[in-house]
């Protein structure tokens, strides 16, 4: 070979990696880097040093650089095998690194320029992980933006995020990058400000690396063209292409970005559209969004769709690959939010924070940043001005409508946020605003009525807004505008501004209109005065399919309320002019809300247009019938209209709602789509039947349904009603805790909820307390057990699960290692069941707490029983009380203790053990270092017992509760006792209730209580004390600074000694609580 040419052919080949250092340096993947490092490392033209510099290197791009580096020093041989290996095993990318990148470069400056235009990426945390969600649910499809974030409380059951450099990234290793994206949120959630974050930062080259052309759009763009193909598509995202084919084709990977689903003028029809596979063809814009979408053109792209969730609707399920949602503000990130807006006044900020939080609806909305800016802006208004003012002419703002009025008038009056005061005449500014309001009202009522969000130059001439009009400062406040070479846009701010000003307009138009308002050519039957007006929209608002009406109402209402109008009048309203209507229009409301036990989200919306006007004695007498627990009998329909509002706003039902002993089936069928959205439900003593487990089965089983806590006890639910109930918990994924005590559940019921926990993975807590499920019932359970690794408590008391059924049962905890309670009392289960019970104990490893109380276990099982505690290491509480175990079960347990270290708590009241028993658990104190409550109560230990318990706490030092009620307790027991707590430093309750230690007893135990400064709790009731003994004790706390509670009841004391004593405590321990 002529040696010149192999010269220039190694030039060419180092010239390679030196020309294309910087794309190399942006486009390559970490995953990729980590592939060209271990095949440079195998060929050694990396040495581990090398290797290991590259990737401790601190970014991505820094990393790529130091091997590109490295690889440029040692000469031709390794800028080829990097060339070879990157264009044989990723052709994409090398074909992007050496012919599209240098086209793309123009793309991202621009996109860069453009996208980071006043974009600040730190307050921007919240949108870098979405809520990775399963598709909509049926009030995300159905109600309006607001409805939605009431009904749910703001909360989405979504237990799974995803980031959002890993959006358009595989799941898994074995899945494929989703094809379609759609990401959900209501209006003022952050979209369009999570599109820009994404296209800036990856124009920057920080994320999705394998994402050769990213080709953001809005539909507010493409509201601007009758038709358009996918090659001119491409072309109007990506002006700087000559050859949009590449991308056509698929040659490169392309992300299209259509953001704003909702502002789109055409609705989307997926059902009837015309299949075009040809990317050059002309077609109508809608056409050509549902062909990209199902595949037809641009097959190889990635679609991302972002929508508000009800337009989000339009795209068939079986279409989207992967859905998110972005959630709302947390309470950190609301308080920063609310700091940013006053960054020169933080007690202002924490003010308006305060506010919020006071009104459980408003902070509720108020995770959305659109509303929160809107509230904090309105709050902060009043706050400022209400200072000035005195309260008889300041409203605190509350209800939507007041909030809202708030915001105009600081509007109105050129006391913006933003802005400095403007110095307009007062006149000047009332006579403009109402000019711009009125042109600007009109237009958002019928753009309203359209579902049209967005407007263009045309639009505003064809409602005859001057577009001079638009260029003011109040016009600025209401409209945003987006301006680009090819189209100029108008939104109203929020969707609800453009709600506001719809309610506004039609409120002054009512008032002098012939026809009916909502249609718009005039022409229908004659409709006059504003009440017959204000009939028909809230008509049309319950009649509406789409719900869009919803809010529109709720602010017409909120125009009647006294408060507004004071807000309102001189600028928007003439003042007291509600008076004549309001009444009426309170009435007609009330007249809605006689249902017939038909409750939906439109009764529901019906009372928060009370709540605007002002009209809240119903909601009010319901909520205190609910504070009171006296619902019963009062549920009449309207009242269940009230109680559907109050399920969602009141307070009452934060912690827990509770419905217990007041519902009916049809009350309680009417309450099905508010009840989803409680997270803590009690609705205990109903009287339920199993077809309102029907009912509520169906309601488990939908995806919105955010039930976490669910207490059914004491109803009349059957194996018919257990049934359906399981079926809901196959598909449930919120239910936490089921509890379904003192019903009438038998075997084939048991079964259906057993079959049901070998599926379920969210079940954390089921009480069957007092059914009837028996041997077979407790067989079925136990079969779950065995592949349930999720239930941490089962409570089976009461069920006559017998011997057998024990057996089961501890056949299964020799395998699982979930559960970590499990209550067997009262289930006959007898010595035979428990030293079943006691050898599943000996291999099981995570059960913590065990009730085997009232089970007739001989003295015969303690020996079962110890054995259990010396092998058994995470046992921690285990209740015997009430059984047969005497002295020699009492003492076996006693010598198991002495060698156990896990046990915290242990149970032997009523078990007639005596003082042999006492003596040997004793012995055991002394030793062991993990018991803390030991309760003896109803055995008749003794003085003896005692003094060997009392010389053991001298010693001991973890036993803290100590129970000895009705133990046979003397004043030598006494004594032995007070001798002991002037040493002991650890015991802080002890119960001596109803012994006979009299007053040498209550004496001995004075002197001890000037000395110990450990026990907390003492209970002396019913001791013989008298009167001398209860002095002793009332003297002795003086000296005591750490007892908070004495219990010296029936003891003779009369009640002028009672009062005494009380007196004589309160004076020496005011701390102390004493019952005399």
């Amino acid at each position: 070979m002529d040696p010149w040419l192999n010269h220039s052919t190694m030039l060419a080949q180092e010239a390679w990696i030196n020309r294309y250092r910087k794309q190399l340096v942006r486009s390559i993947s970490p995953r990729f880097l980590e592939e060209i490092i271990c095949y440079l490392w195998r060929l050694d033209f990396l040495t581990a040093e090398e290797a290991s510099r590259a990737q401790e290197a601190r970014s991505l791009p820094e990393q790529v650089r130091v091997v590109v580096d490295v690889l440029a020093g040692k000469g031709s041989c390794a800028s080829q095998s990097l060339q070879t290996f990157i264009e044989t095993t990723n052709s994409q990318l090398y074909l992007h690194i050496t012919v599209y990148e240098p086209v793309v470069q123009k793309h991202l400056e621009s996109l860069q320029s453009y996208y980071g235009n006043g974009l600040d990426t730190g307050p921007l945390q919240r949108l870098t992980n979405l809520l990775l969600v399963e598709g909509l649910t049926d009030i995300q499809q159905k109600e309006h933006d607001i409805l939605q974030i009431e009904a749910t409380k703001g909360l989405r059951s979504v237990s799974k995020s995803i980031s959002l450099e890993k959006l358009f990234l595989p799941l898994s290793k074995l899945s494929i990058p989703p094809r379609i994206s759609v990401t959900i949120g209501v209006a003022g959630i952050g979209k369009s400000t999570l599109v820009k974050l994404f296209v800036y930062t990856w124009a920057k080259g920080e994320i999705n690396r394998d994402i050769i052309f990213v080709l953001p759009l809005t539909f507010r763009e493409l509201n601007t063209y009758e038709k358009l193909s996918a090659e001119r598509l491409i072309c109007l995202a990506f002006p700087h292409i000559a050859e949009p084919n590449c991308i056509s084709a698929g040659a490169a990977r392309t992300l299209l970005i259509l953001d704003g689903l909702d502002e789109f003028k055409t609705p989307l029809d997926f059902s009837n559209t015309v299949v075009c596979t040809d990317p050059k063809k002309e077609i109508q814009v809608d056409n050509l969004i549902t062909n990209i979408i199902r595949g037809n053109l641009l097959q190889e792209a990635s679609v991302w769709v972002t929508s508000r969730p009800t337009a989000a609707s339009q795209i068939p399920g079986g279409l989207v690959d992967r859905m998110t949602e972005i959630r709302g503000f947390r309470a950190a990130e609301m308080k920063d939010f609310l700091d940013q807006m006053f960054l020169d006044n933080r007690d202002l900020s924490s003010q308006v924070l305060h506010h919020i939080r006071a009104n459980r609806s408003s902070h509720i909305l108020c995770t959305v940043p659109g509303f929160c800016w809107i509230y904090g802006s309105s709050i902060g208004y009043y706050l400022k001005n209400s200072t000035n003012q005195s309260q008889e002419t300041t409203v605190v703002p509350r209800t939507l409508s007041e909030i809202y009025s708030y915001y105009f008038k600081m509007a109105l009056s050129s006391d913006w946020p933003e802005k400095p005061r403007e110095k307009l005449r007062i006149e000047q500014a009332v006579n403009n605003s109402k000019k711009i309001v009125g042109s600007l009202g009109r237009l958002a009522f019928y753009g309203l009525l359209k579902k049209k969000y967005v407007f263009y130059e045309q639009d505003m001439k064809a409602y005859g807004i001057d577009l001079v009009l638009l260029q003011s400062s109040l016009c600025s406040r209401l409209l945003l505008k987006e301006e680009t070479p090819s189209f100029t846009a108008y939104c109203f701010s929020h969707l609800t501004i453009q709600e506001f000003l719809a309610a506004i307009y039609y409120y002054t138009a009512a008032k002098r209109a012939i026809f009916d308002l909502f249609t718009e050519s005039g022409m229908s039957w004659p409709k006059l005065g504003f009440l017959n007006h204000f009939k028909s929209a809230v008509q049309r608002s319950l009649q509406a399919e789409d719900r869009q009406l919803d809010v529109f109402v709720r602010f017409l209402s909120g125009l009647l309320s006294p408060h507004v109008n004071k807000l309102l009048s001189g600028w928007l309203l003439v003042k007291d002019e509600h008076n004549s209507f309001r009444n009426q229009a309170i009435s007609f409301l009330q007249g809605c809300l006689n249902t017939n036990y038909v409750i939906s989200l439109r009764t529901v919306n019906t009372m928060h247009c009370l709540y605007e006007i002002q009209h809240m004695e119903i909601a009010k007498a319901v909520e205190e019938a609910m504070k009171n627990e006296s619902l019963a009998g009062m549920l009449t329909p309207v009242n269940c209209s009230a109680l559907a509002y109050l399920l969602q706003v009141s307070d009452v039902c934060v912690e827990e709602t509770n419905l217990s002993s007041c519902l009916t089936y049809n009350v309680c069928k009417s309450l099905l789509p508010q009840l989803l959205f409680c997270q803590n439900l009690r609705l205990d003593n109903n009287q339920f039947k199993d077809n309102v487990m029907e009912l509520l089965g169906s309601m488990l089983s939908v995806k919105d349904c955010q039930i976490q806590k669910l207490s059914l006890a004491e109803n009349q639910i059957s194996n018919k009603g257990a049934k359906a109930l399981a079926r809901s918990l196959m598909v449930n994924r919120s239910l936490t805790v089921l509890d379904l005590r003192s019903n009438s559940i038998g075997p084939t019921g048991a079964k259906a909820l057993a079959d049901a926990l070998k599926k379920n993975q969210v079940l954390l807590s089921l009480n069957l307390q007092h059914n009837v499920i028996k041997e077979d019932g407790a067989t079925f359970l136990a079969e779950a057990l065995l592949t349930n690794h999720r239930l941490t408590t089962l409570h089976l008391q009461k069920n006559a699960i017998g011997a057998h059924g024990a057996r089961k049962i501890a056949e299964a905890l020799k395998q699982n290692c979930s559960l970590k309670e499990l209550t067997l009392q009262s289930n006959s289960i007898s010595s035979t069941g428990v030293t079943a019970l006691t050898l599943g104990l000996c291999a099981n490893k995570g059960l913590i707490s065990l009730n085997l109380r009232e089970n007739s276990i001989s003295k015969e099982g303690g020996p079962a029983i110890a054995r259990a505690l010396r092998t058994n290491s995470t046992l921690r509480k285990l209740d015997l009380a009430a059984n047969l175990l005497y002295d020699e079960g009492g003492k076996a347990i006693a010598l198991a203790m002495k060698e156990n270290q896990a046990l915290t708590s242990l149970h032997l009241q009523w078990n007639f053990i005596q003082a042999k028993a006492a003596t040997a658990l004793a012995q055991a104190l002394q030793s062991n270092s993990s018991l803390a409550t030991l309760d003896l109560q109803e055995n008749a230990i003794g003085d003896e017992g005692i003094a060997a318990l009392s010389t053991a706490l001298k010693v001991n030092t973890t036993l803290s509760d100590l129970h000895l009620q009705v133990a046979s307790v003397g004043a030598t027991g006494a004594q032995a006792l007070a001798e002991a707590l002037m040493v002991n430093k650890s015991l802080q309750i002890l119960d001596l209730r109803g012994n006979s230690i009299g007053v040498v007893g209550a004496k001995a135990m004075a002197n001890a209580l000037k000395v110990n400064r450990s026990l907390r709790r003492l209970n002396l009731q019913e001791n013989s004390l008298g009167m001398d003994g209860a002095i002793c004790i009332a003297t002795a706390l003086k000296g005591n600074h750490g007892l908070t509670y004495v219990n010296l009841q029936g003891n003779r004391i009369g009640q002028s000694g009672a009062k005494m004593i009380s007196d004589a405590i309160r004076t020496n321990s005011p701390d102390c609580v004493v019952d005399v």
